[in-house]
């Protein structure tokens, strides 16, 4: 694999961008059961050519629909799949209790979640996100085709939440192999898709490798008798088996942050637990990683970062209305060029350079709602990438 750039573009953004407060207000009828799918799709129609116009104005290359068409950024592979059963109130019995959103979920006094039970085989029958891909390519520009970004949920989520006694019916499937096995499949089968359709740049959204740092999930697994480094081997290899034979000019890239839920995160941890295996054998080709505050830890694991792989770094927070100085990104980017400069194997500070973007460090709404920030601070935190970007790789 030799090192993809444009796309990723040295200035990049996570996915999920603000909605409309119309589109908040369709979706919010749409949750309550107060209008049908078809006057939310209307709503959506009218509401993402403004993002696409902002991404372009702004001078953001990699276009996403902002993911105005889902509640939450994981919504979109498990419920279109046959097999897959919604659960609207699923007991938090069910969930694993080490995960820190469900420790949070239980600090709030809530005992069940909407979630998705697997209680057949496992089949992809229809596009998932391809849809959303044809409907952005009538919104750019024939050569920017190959820019659209499509962000899709990991195939880890549901798996993680519930773990091997309750993420599937045992008739159906007799173990996680048996599970992955057909989840995979489904996997490449739309991608391969998309791609056929002119997708050339996919990102997959997975907090769950960021959760693998918390301390708290780790203390949790091995009291639970969990083999977490297993899990994290065998969720590694299922990433690999759905990317092993994707075409030499599909750019895919993985993006895993600590919680991302109205401005509000769920875990704190360094990736220094994982960044050997997460960096060096995770088959993909860039990384999206979350750096804005201390609870990301700091930038040594990225010297494990191989030669043929870009990490995008998040030192920019949606978070929060603040902007961050552009000094203050270019000693950071200078930081992790020095570290990775000087990792294994050692290269050169240009080629370091070489191997980094820059980006807010995750979507501004995943979920609906939003972050606590108006959509002119978005506007003016996706300038200060743009615009730290030019200077940096000027």
């Amino acid at each position: 694999m030799s090192l993809r750039l444009n796309p990723p573009h040295r200035a990049e953004h996570i996915g999920s961008l603000l909605r409309p407060q119309k589109l908040v207000a369709k979706r919010s009828e749409y949750e309550g059961q107060k209008c049908s799918h078809e006057e939310l799709r209307i709503v959506e129609d009218e509401s993402i050519p403004a993002v696409v116009r902002l991404q372009q104005e702004v001078g953001i290359k990699s276009i996403t629909d902002g993911e105005l068409r889902r509640a939450s950024f994981f919504q979109g592979m498990f419920e279109s799949l046959d097999g897959m059963t919604i659960i609207p109130a699923r007991s938090l019995s069910t969930f694993n209790a080490f995960l820190p959103y469900v420790a949070i979920f239980k600090m709030m006094g809530l005992t069940e979640d909407l979630s998705i039970y697997t209680t057949g085989k496992i089949k992809r029958t229809k596009g998932i996100h391809t849809g959303d891909f044809q409907s952005l390519k009538k919104l750019v520009p024939p050569e920017d085709v190959k820019f659209i970004k499509i962000t899709i949920c990991g195939p880890t989520w549901m798996h993680l939440r519930h773990g091997s006694e309750y993420t599937y019916d045992k008739s159906v499937y007799a173990s996680d192999a048996e599970y992955f096995e057909d989840l995979i499949r489904a996997y490449r089968e739309e991608i391969d898709e998309l791609y056929q359709l002119g997708c050339r740049n996919i990102q997959f959204d997975d907090p769950t490798f960021a959760f693998f740092c918390a301390e708290s999930m780790i203390t949790g697994m091995e009291q639970a008798g969990i083999d977490h480094e297993g899990l994290l081997d065998m969720y590694i290899n299922s990433y690999n088996a759905i990317l092993a034979k994707r075409p030499a000019d599909l750019t895919v890239g993985i993006h895993t942050c600590r919680g991302n839920y109205k401005g509000m995160h769920f875990s704190e941890g360094g990736l220094e637990r994982i960044a050997e295996k997460y960096l060096g054998n995770l088959d993909v080709d860039c990384y999206y990683l979350e750096y804005d505050t201390e609870r990301s830890g700091g930038l040594e694991p990225l010297r494990f970062l191989p030669p043929n792989k870009v990490a995008v770094l998040g030192f920019v927070s949606t978070k929060v209305p603040q902007l961050e100085s552009i000094a203050a990104l270019k000693a950071r980017v200078e930081e992790a060029v020095e570290i990775i400069s000087q990792g294994t194997p050692k290269r050169s500070r240009q080629e370091a350079l070489n191997q980094l973007c820059l980006s807010p460090q995750c979507g501004f709404a995943s979920v609906f709602e939003g972050n606590p920030i108006t959509e002119e601070e978005q506007r003016r935190k996706l300038e200060l990438v743009v615009e730290a970007a030019k200077q940096i790789w000027s």
